[in-house]
């Protein structure tokens, strides 16, 4: 495998969540008005390729990543119609406030930009994590087991925090070629004050009580999920247009936009995953359970 990845370590992350063996381990089964989206210049499609392939693209250099593999076009598509098929999920009060902020700052509703905001937004908590965590190390430096567990959060919170990193940029490099007028206030000072709010409540509602900030995370993120899935299947000239960017060393070589956004939407879920198995298992730090 290239860029020197394994399915050990991405297997690992995995088994210290206590989650379901990860699709990349050997022996798994599955080893305004809305913004217009001009077709990028590139080599148009053959016909060979308007089948999903099972191929797994080429994979990013982010040695012992969680998120260092991406999935096929038949696979993406899969979980896809899976995310379309969910059931409504009842979101918490924080969560709802922030979707309808969203709203009123974006109501031409999902595009570049408004996605641009949500990935801005979305690596805070893990930021807030992270800082909690180091906290912790710190205050409980002379039982170096205990801390030694704590970086296990810590290594997964920065983790995720980078996964959504290449979303932002991706995302702002798509505004970049669509030449997408930024608007001062709404594009620029309002997702800098949501990012500056969800920070600190974040990170007091982790200090008060961690299951509220990880159900409000889980909540984001599948409010996330559901809006990319959404965002293909309303453009299926997303299937026909090839994803051209200089992140592609970094996020992975996908073929077609639109399978490059279900592979985020599927990033998301993985980030709702384990929020909720930090729920599940007790989400305070613990000598026992790291």
């Amino acid at each position: 495998m290239t860029g020197g990845v394994t399915t050990d370590l991405i297997g690992e992350n995995h088994r210290f969540l206590g989650l379901n063996p990860s699709p990349f381990e050997k022996g798994h089964p599955m080893s305004a008005e809305p913004m217009t989206i001009e077709p990028m210049t590139a080599e148009p499609f053959t016909a060979e390729m308007d089948l999903p392939s099972n191929e797994r693209p080429t994979p990013p250099d982010q040695p012992g990543s969680c998120f260092a593999m991406p999935l096929s076009p038949a696979e993406l598509r899969e979980h896809q119609q899976r995310y379309l098929a969910m059931p409504s999920y009842k979101y918490g009060p924080p969560a709802r406030l922030l979707f309808w902020t969203a709203d009123k700052v974006f109501p031409q509703g999902r595009s570049f930009e408004f996605f641009a905001f949500v990935e801005l937004v979305a690596r805070v908590p893990y930021m807030a994590w992270e800082h909690v965590g180091h906290i912790a190390q710190t205050q409980n430096h002379h039982d170096h087991g205990f801390p030694r567990k704590i970086q296990d959060r810590v290594v997964l919170a920065r983790d995720e925090q980078d996964n959504e990193f290449w979303h932002l940029l991706i995302m702002e490099e798509f505004l970049e070629k669509t030449g997408y007028k930024r608007r001062w206030f709404f594009d620029r000072v309002v997702p800098q004050v949501m990012s500056f709010l969800y920070y600190h409540l974040s990170w007091m509602l982790y200090v008060v009580h961690p299951k509220w900030s990880y159900r409000l995370n889980s909540d984001f993120e599948d409010h996330a999920l559901r809006q990319y899935s959404l965002f293909v299947a309303e453009h299926p000239e997303f299937d026909e247009t090839p994803w051209e960017s200089e992140y592609k060393g970094d996020y992975g070589h996908h073929v077609a936009i639109g399978d490059l956004l279900r592979q985020i939407a599927w990033d998301e879920e993985q980030h709702k995953m384990h929020s909720e198995e930090y729920i599940r298992r007790g989400a305070r730090f613990s000598r026992k359970r790291g």
